[in-house]
């Protein structure tokens, strides 16, 4: 699957002239009713059985260790909108006994995802104590088959089986999960060379049984290009499709179109057409020093609505980057997991119910779906920020444009450190429109708190659109059409 076969070229032109911001006694940001007046409506939401295709993923990993109860889950799985699910396979919970599998718990949940129109696709990990006794926990999470032959030809033997089983159901197979994290490479130091070895002899064994099927590879924690380039140099591009990734970081944008531009170019140096995933990222919703928080980013103070910013940054800057996939990590809390609690979740553990999180994604997926295509021509918007006091912006604001059957669907938002207060500010538009990406009728979308708002100061000619005194926030607002929704 490549984003670019569904997400096609052709949206109108934008020019941010100006973005100032206003400083205030308070370090809040103004609430949207001050700003923009009262809500005029909701921004519809969708099923996932209700959405023919869209590039979204949900994080569904940890059951080959019991992480979470699954069918807690589904109710609200079958109400985000999300496509795609990442589930882990879990050789060690699949084989307990020498030579005999059994799947029955990987069966439940690929049916039951299946059902609420969500696809499975699968990551092959981790090892298997009857293999390698030395693994020091239960799950044998990171140790790896490759350095003992004995247990390298039981990995390829349950490899065979598990496609063999899914074969009808599952055809994305992810091939590890981090080969350049210590932690995830165990007993030696991760090199590129070793993890080849792995793919080199695993593709073939998933592509005996069902040839069509899409390998995914990398599966790197972070975006280290110089693995990533030492990887392609051992001959990675020769079995896989897709180059999968991890970036956890604070901020989604920070560095992130320099990285991605990198690894285009990687790419086209290894004459590849892989295409790329953002296959695990998310941010916890508790953190900082003295919390009970786990995991990547679990050192930095969170709280649920931070949580929910940072999800509808981290989205939309992927599907800027015309990412075939992106996957938010995790649909509920993991609790023990490192004997803590990874609070990533879509869902709390304490009772399944949604976070913010939650909605904001689900409000993400009803609009960006197969028939909503990022342009092909569109360019970093000109912005001149201007203070009134004494704060810096030290990132400029970010931009997303696209069309959804016809109607332009633009955002924009300034990517502060969402650790700290920020201070609403406004930015004016001028947008020149395309027959193909109208605004006739412009309403304000706000993805965070799920309302639409009508906006006031905007001027219409034949091609451009001028909007005065936008909000500019520390997450993303979307201008769109009313015809786009039944407001």
């Amino acid at each position: 699957m490549d984003r670019r076969t569904f997400l096609t070229a052709s949206i109108a032109s934008t020019t941010l002239l100006t973005a100032q911001q206003h400083t205030t006694a308070q370090t809040k940001a103004s609430s949207p009713i001050s700003t923009l007046g009262s809500p005029v409506g909701r921004i519809p939401t969708r099923s996932s059985s209700d959405i023919t295709a869209s590039s979204l993923s949900v994080g569904f990993e940890t059951l080959d260790r019991h992480g979470f109860s699954p069918k807690k889950t589904y109710p609200y799985l079958a109400k985000l909108g999300v496509k795609w699910a990442r589930c882990q396979t879990g050789w060690g919970r699949c084989e307990t006994k020498r030579g005999q599998y059994n799947f029955s718990w990987l069966d439940e949940a690929v049916d039951a995802l299946l059902a609420i129109g969500i696809q499975p696709w699968f990551n092959l990990g981790y090892g298997n104590r009857l293999y390698i006794p030395g693994a020091t926990n239960e799950a044998a999470v990171g140790w790896t088959p490759v350095f003992d032959e004995a247990a390298m030809l039981a990995w390829l033997r349950y490899t065979t089986a598990l496609t063999q089983h899914f074969s009808g159901r599952v055809k994305h197979y992810e091939i590890w999960n981090e080969p350049n994290h210590p932690g995830f490479w165990r007993p030696r130091i991760p090199k590129s060379s070793d993890y080849i070895k792995l793919v080199a002899r695993t593709a073939p064994a998933i592509r005996t049984i069902l040839p069509d099927a899409i390998i995914i590879g990398g599966v790197c924690a972070g975006l280290p290009l110089d693995f990533i380039t030492h990887c392609f140099r051992d001959g990675l591009q020769e079995y896989i499709d897709v180059l999968s990734f991890h970036p956890y970081r604070e901020r989604p944008e920070k560095k992130y179109s320099d990285e991605i531009a990198r690894l285009h170019r990687l790419l086209a140096k290894y004459n590849t057409t892989c295409a790329l995933w953002q296959g695990e990222n998310g941010c916890p919703s508790v953190g900082g020093p003295g919390s009970d928080s786990a995991g990547a980013l679990s050192d930095i103070v969170w709280d649920e609505t931070r949580q929910a910013k940072w999800l509808l940054r981290r989205v939309l800057t992927d599907l800027k980057h015309e990412l075939a996939m992106t996957s938010y990590f995790h649909t509920v809390d993991l609790v023990g997991y490192r004997g803590s609690t990874n609070y990533k979740g879509l869902l709390r553990a304490k009772d399944y119910t949604p976070k913010p999180a939650y909605f904001a994604y689900q409000h993400l997926c009803g609009l960006f779906d197969a028939d909503t295509s990022v342009t092909e021509n569109f360019s970093p918007l000109e912005c001149t920020p201007v203070y009134s006091g004494s704060k810096n912006m030290d990132f400029e604001v970010q931009q997303v444009s696209f069309a959804r059957k016809g109607k332009l669907l633009y955002g924009c938002w300034y990517p502060s450190d969402l650790q700290n207060p920020w201070t609403e500010g406004t930015v004016t538009l001028h947008i020149k429109v395309s027959d193909n990406a109208r605004l006739s009728d412009p309403i304000l979308l706000d993805p965070l708190s799920g309302d639409i708002f009508e906006l006031n100061n905007v001027q219409i000619s034949r091609d451009t659109v001028t909007v005065n005194a936008l909000p500019l926030r520390d997450y993303p607002l979307l201008l769109s059409d009313r015809s786009l929704l039944d407001i």
